[in-house]
């Protein structure tokens, strides 16, 4: 197999209750230019906490979610337990700096200091599904980001 190396275009700061900032590196700011006229971005990560030979060996994720009857497999979840841990979010694109190389989203799931892998903006007509097929046991859960934030997620992971 070919090996290849991956580099990170920037690095998340702040988040939790915060607002979040994407900061882009000095090289790939001019890559910025018209993100601005979008209202979301596919953010790629890399989970660099759990970026471990144990974990990226992991393929049984075991039963995550209350509702389960019966063991996942890795890539039947979002964890950042992967054999890469890549991570993709949508975010809000609140603000978007071309000259200083930042992004302001209310909300994203990566820590501070998380490295950045890319950015793509969000279009509807490649990004979005209007009947996804979904297993029984997550029915129940949101049909978008927007209503996502009032659901109880605590209640649906097992800890």
């Amino acid at each position: 197999m070919e090996t290849f190396s991956v580099h990170p275009i920037g690095v998340v700061s702040g988040g939790g209750e915060d607002p979040a900032h994407l900061r882009i590196n000095p090289e790939y700011r001019d890559g910025l230019r018209g993100l601005e006229g979008f209202g979301h971005a596919v953010v790629l990560w890399w989970a660099h906490e759990m970026d471990d030979p144990e974990l990226r060996a992991l393929t049984d994720a075991g039963r995550p979610y209350v509702r389960l009857d019966h063991d996942l497999g890795i890539f039947a979840t979002r964890s950042p337990l992967r054999p890469n841990p890549i991570a993709l979010t949508v975010i809000e694109l609140a603000a978007v700096d071309v000259e200083a190389g930042l992004i302001e989203t209310p909300y994203l799931d990566a820590n501070d200091g998380t490295p950045l892998l890319d950015l793509k903006p969000y279009t509807p007509s490649i990004d979005r599904i209007e009947n996804p097929t979904v297993p029984t046991w997550c029915t129940h859960w949101p049909q978008s980001i927007e209503s996502s934030a009032d659901f109880d997620w605590v209640a649906e992971f097992r800890f």
